[in-house]
């Protein structure tokens, strides 16, 4: 089973790789392109409620994915083709009245989401939100579909796809440079511009959902028919998980909600949020996919009593793995926040103001960076366990503390809104710290609720050692910032990139030192995995 586990790993982590150096590419288009200007800042409030959908219902490792996965994965073929045909017909219906709700109400939904807009911004995200409504309906059968694939054990597909967005949105901005030239840059080129970002946007999730297809119909589950079907135990399953699951996951995108709400009375702001996300799900979402794509079928198949020391050192691995990738991870974010946003994003409109204000923000994404990867791992293995409700119930508690901490670092979306806690005000950099200390929060409540659903788990143990690799993660980033800071850097492009090579690699150095005599048996797995592949 490791053998097979590792191949899976291998073969999700390179077209994972894939996909996210093309969404690195797309990002650096679309910073050249507009910067934080009007275009962008107002794609982040339109992109929220359909990409919202996109990631709650079509990403992997989503409800709708994991759920298909959770019941598929002991079914024969013949029984998923026809669980997959009825859950599709049912989704599908639901979210064609999204869609048209979305087109219909995208003026108030504006209006929510960011209450603080000007008149401007407000407008272009009215447009690109209805441009980007058909999202919806194509958010859940990819979600669907690709879960389907995983059960049946096809992996590159699923895990590959999203570079087909990015090509469709790198594509758009294409042409429109070709017609506009450096016009594109300029205020009257705003609208279009943002047109230009929502069509292309929704045209690559409907070639996401295109892709699978073929795939699909080569594993016999491709049934092109309406079928009513909800009484069939398959179909049941799916749904008693996947309810519970998409209100969970759901009410974590909430806090991107709150999150913009807030950040629409600080200028720029969003767009500053949307860059440095995407620097944090990049190598996020690689290491998500390589290691709880692989592992969630085991978790559903480790159900029974018998199986259950089994399970929790199933569980150990995936969190202590967690550790040992996020925790350096974070500590080079916060070491070296404003070179990386520089080398990546500093040319045409983004300027070095625009890479401070997003460097800030990486640095307060880097605190938190374990406690993302760990709570994905502990919410999989309640959904294996056929449990939704208790990450459902976290997640619900995790909105009123993100709400209440939004508050309390920002003051509110406009001057003089709300509470004012002036000597905690961190400005946009507050909106992330808050939802940091969700995250932290959520994944204790969930480590001890499972520890209790399980008769008890090795927690001491698995602390000392989650300590042991903090430790050595702290000593790496201390020595990165300290090279960063003392040295003469060369300017321009390549005095960043060596800047950013050799303080990264004196800090993984330093890490990988200290935790491989730490004595972790999962730091040592994957030391020495990365070794052989070296």
């Amino acid at each position: 089973m490791a053998r097979s586990l590792r191949r899976i790993a291998l073969i999700v982590g390179a077209a994972t790789a894939l996909s996210k150096v093309a969404g690195l590419l797309r990002q650096q288009v679309i910073a050249a392109a507009f910067g934080v200007g009007a275009a962008y800042d107002a794609y982040n409030y339109a992109y929220v409620l359909p990409g919202f959908l996109l990631i709650l219902l079509g990403g992997i490792n989503g409800p709708f994915h994991s759920a298909m996965v959770s019941v598929l994965a002991r079914r024969p073929r013949h029984e998923g083709a026809h669980v997959l045909a009825s859950i599709n017909t049912l989704v599908g219906a639901g979210l064609i009245i999204v869609t048209l709700l979305l087109l219909v109400a995208a003026d108030p939904l504006i209006d929510l989401v960011g209450p603080g807009l000007d008149p401007e911004r407000h407008a272009l995200a009215v447009l690109q939100l209805r441009w980007m409504a058909p999202m919806a309906l194509f958010a859940g059968l990819i979600g669907l579909g690709f879960g389907a694939l995983n059960a049946a054990d096809v992996f590159w597909l699923p895990s590959v796809s999203p570079l087909l967005s990015s090509v469709a949105v790198i594509g758009g901005i294409g042409l429109l440079w070709w017609q506009l030239g450096s016009a594109i840059t300029l205020p009257a080129a705003g609208v279009i511009g943002g047109v230009v970002l929502a069509a292309s946007t929704t045209v690559g999730a409907i070639l996401q959902w295109l892709i699978q297809l073929p795939a699909l119909a080569k594993e016999g589950l491709n049934r092109l028919q309406l079928v009513w079907d909800w009484r069939d135990p398959g179909v049941r399953e799916v749904l008693q998980v996947m309810g519970p699951a998409t209100l969970s996951s759901g009410m974590l995108q909430i806090n991107v909600f709150v999150s913009l709400f807030f950040a629409s009375g600080m200028p720029a702001a969003a767009a500053g949020l949307g860059y440095a996300n995407l620097l944090v799900q990049t190598p996020l979402g690689l290491l998500s996919n390589v290691l709880l794509v692989p592992l969630l079928p085991v978790y559903a198949r480790l159900t029974a009593p018998e199986d259950r020391p089994e399970l929790v050192t199933r569980i150990r691995q995936g969190l202590m793995l967690s550790n040992a990738t996020m925790l350096p991870l974070g500590a080079l974010m916060v070491a070296l926040a404003v070179p990386i946003v520089a080398l990546i994003y500093q040319r045409g409109a983004f300027d070095r103001s625009a890479a401070d204000l997003v460097g800030q923000l990486l640095m307060a994404y880097g605190i938190g960076m374990p406690a993302y990867l760990g709570r994905d791992v502990l919410v999989r293995v309640f959904y294996a366990l056929g449990d939704g409700n208790t990450p459902f119930r976290w997640s619900l508690a995790g909105i009123a503390l993100n709400a209440v901490f939004c508050w309390a670092f920002t003051g509110g979306p406009t001057p003089g809104w709300g509470l004012q806690l002036p000597m905690l005000n961190a400005g946009a950099a507050g909106l992330v710290l808050a939802t940091v200390a969700v995250n932290l929060i959520t994944c204790a409540g969930l480590l001890l609720a499972l520890s209790r659903r399980l008769g008890g788990l090795p927690l001491r143990l698995w602390a000392a050692d989650s300590g042991k690799l903090l430790l050595a993660a702290l000593v790496g980033g201390g020595a990165c910032w300290w090279l960063s800071l003392e040295v003469a850097w060369p300017a321009g492009l390549g005095g960043l990139l060596l800047q950013n090579i050799l303080c990264a690699a004196l800090a993984v150095g330093l890490y990988g030192l200290l935790a491989s005599l730490a004595g972790v048996p999962e730091a040592g797995q994957l030391l020495r995995m990365v070794r052989r592949r070296a």
